[in-house]
């Protein structure tokens, strides 16, 4: 039996991961927290091995890894503070089969866990869900329709003066358009490489294409710029959020989120990235189909308290987290262990036989077991929780 069996709060806290994308002081300025003074990409609050929370010293556990070892249990989601100054890498999650299928596949073939190349680093599907802490949020979030595609296309080949860009047009007008619009840019080739170059040429001066010059300035030449065109641009104001399921391509561009996903590091990129990009793989967990809205409604479930649940399924039994917003008093039933951090005002958080903790601005908590939390402050109070 654990000494600290009866404990219900433990203090947790995280180094933001300095990726190259990151914001200057990025997570800081979010949280109120001392900065680095370089870039602040991603604050993990979670379990997974990649970089576990930690405790502060005299409490239970060193990290939350450690509390799963302990406890024989797996906390089913990786809560994370995003903060993003420029472009990441387009890309797309597996569902749960594909990435046993797949770990068990580069396992088998003796790839290490380490490789540049390996795509799976776990068995574990990477479903995820983004609320933005600030207005301007920006994202690229699933495919547009092949007619929306094709209204650029002309319109930037009108301005090109060239016909380098009528093979993806041909391509994109097939019967299966945005599979085969998709493929040939990602198969790259001096055909593709003039197709991006005319892209970008045309598109300077015209606002309306924008992001292809700023992915250009980041990624010059990358056909993940001619990707962009096929999919959504979506900017969200503050406590908007999307929905992120297994297939769906995505990037973030710009901005600061509370971000709740499976507690995996499996990503197949599709480009504006240096690292491996495997097509082949890519293509197969895609999900070929243009999206009508990937924007995740909250839910009001109790005053000053709403609920970002997302679900494949209608039933959403599938999904095994939830993200709760807190904005004042309230008392919140947690059906397991939980993860609270503040990113604006002031809260207290108490539970039964006396157990109680404060979280300012910046200060997280793991709750250690399911029950009734009652909460008192104003600001926001974001809790990730079992679903």
């Amino acid at each position: 039996m654990s000494a600290h069996e009866n404990e219900v709060f433990v203090p947790i806290g995280n180094a933001p991961r300095d990726y190259a994308w990151g914001r200057v002081d990025g997570v800081a300025g979010v949280l109120g927290t001392a900065g680095t003074g370089g870039p602040e990409a991603e604050l993990w609050l979670g379990a997974h091995p990649g970089s576990p929370a930690r405790t502060v010293a005299g409490e239970p556990w060193a990290t939350l890894l450690d509390w799963e070892r302990e406890s024989g249990s797996r906390l089913p989601f990786l809560l994370k503070i995003l903060v993003s100054g420029g472009p990441l890498s387009l890309q797309a999650h597996p569902t749960p089969a594909q990435a046993e299928a797949g770990f068990a596949d580069e396992n088998l073939r003796g790839v290490p866990l380490t490789a540049a190349h390996r795509n799976y680093k776990d068995p574990y599907a990477k479903p995820e869900l983004i609320v933005a802490l600030e207005d301007g949020f920006e994202a690229l979030c699933g495919f547009r329709t092949v007619a929306e595609i094709l209204a650029d296309v002309d319109a930037l080949a009108a301005r090109a003066g060239s016909d380098s860009l009528t093979p993806w047009r041909a391509e994109l007008s097939a019967p299966d358009g945005l599979r085969a619009g998709f493929t040939w840019l990602l198969a790259g080739g001096a055909g593709v490489d003039l197709a991006v170059a005319a892209l970008v040429a045309a598109a300077s001066g015209d606002d309306r294409f924008e992001l292809v010059i700023r992915l250009a300035e980041a990624y010059p030449g990358d056909p993940g710029i001619a990707v962009a065109l096929m999919l959504r641009h979506v900017t969200l104001a503050a406590g908007e959020s999307l929905w992120l399921p297994a297939g769906n391509i995505h990037a973030y561009l710009r901005g600061a989120g509370v971000e709740l996903m499976g507690p995996s590091d499996n990503v197949l990129r599709g480009g504006l990235t240096p690292k491996h990009v495997d097509t082949a793989e890519l293509e197969r967990v895609l999900t070929f189909t243009a999206s009508v809205d990937d924007h995740l409604v909250p839910v009001a479930v109790a005053e000053h308290v709403r609920s970002y649940r997302p679900c494949i399924h209608e039933s959403g039994a599938d999904v095994p987290f939830e993200l709760l917003a807190v904005t004042g008093d309230a008392v919140v039933a947690l059906p397991g262990p939980s993860i609270a951090i503040t990113t604006d005002g002031s809260f207290a958080l108490a539970a039964d036989a006396g157990a109680a903790a404060g979280l300012p601005r910046g200060a997280s908590v793991f709750v250690t077991r399911a029950g009734d939390v009652r909460v008192t402050g104003s600001g926001r109070l974001w809790i990730a929780t079992a679903g």
